[in-house]
């Protein structure tokens, strides 16, 4: 069920965060469990004092217990030993600076974000290759790509971004499975173009990724939002974030 309006999507947001679903079932941002009939339509006000962007659906689906604690905790500290994490590159205004984290890249095709680019590694641990089924059998989607997320403490982080990169073709199905601390995955809704890039009053959402969760991000999610995991002030244990994807190299949709 997709969503149009930003303000569904925070109401929905708060109400999943308070109530947890068996495993099995996939915890929506639409109230299909509760009440099957709802569904969420964008209305074009009577009189427009502004220019209203054309409304374009998103869909986000948080598996809160996709994997079993127990299974989590050994998955964790399997992918935190033997997974070859390093401390990338990237080239910004200012020129180049390390990433506030560890990756990692598998994938037949090189992936390029931030004027750096990571490049090919088909040599798939078994681990990674099991969770992408699994997640596959689940979601219905197929990927074959992933980027790897090693956040070490509170002070790691990834700053505002989208995944939209051109190779990732047109509304990219995201799949984020998360390891170890629960650290607060926050969206904002990027502004018109008249506001010029002013996020002032941008619609936000906020939503804790725990142990074993699963979050999907589908539709134009990636058009239409930006998000981040921002540094905290409080000490936290490592967390590690998996993120399945579909390259089509030369940007083919």
């Amino acid at each position: 069920m997709g969503l149009c309006a930003g303000h569904e999507i925070r109401n929905l947001l708060e109400r999943s965060s308070r109530t947890v679903l068996p495993a099995a079932v996939p915890q929506r941002w639409a109230s299909e469990v509760v009440n099957p009939d709802r569904r969420f339509v964008y209305e074009e006000p009577a009189e427009v004092t502004r220019r209203v962007p054309e409304p374009r659906v998103i869909e986000l689906r948080l598996f809160p217990r996709f994997i079993d604690p127990k299974e989590a905790n050994w998955m964790f500290e399997q992918l935190q030993h033997e997974i070859p994490w390093s401390q990338k590159t990237n080239v910004g205004l200012d020129g180049p600076y390390q990433e506030p984290r560890l990756t990692c890249w598998f994938g037949e095709v090189p992936y390029t974000y931030s004027r750096s680019t990571m490049q090919p590694n088909p040599h798939w641990h078994p681990l990674l290759t099991m969770l992408k089924d699994r997640i596959e059998e689940v979601t219905g989607h197929s990927f074959n790509s992933l980027l790897c997320n090693l956040y070490r403490h509170d002070k790691d982080s990834i700053d505002w971004h989208s995944d939209d990169e051109p190779d990732l073709g047109k509304n990219p199905v995201i799949a984020s499975l998360s390891f170890g601390e629960t650290r607060m995955f926050q969206m904002r809704k990027k502004p018109p173009p008249e506001e010029h890039g002013d996020y002032t009053y941008a619609e936000r959402v906020h939503v804790p990724l725990d142990h074993g969760s699963l979050l999907l991000m589908e539709g134009a999610t990636q058009e239409d939002w930006q998000h981040r995991v921002p540094k905290e002030y409080h000490d936290r244990r490592p967390r590690i974030n998996l993120t399945f994807r579909t390259m089509f190299p030369g940007g083919k949709p």
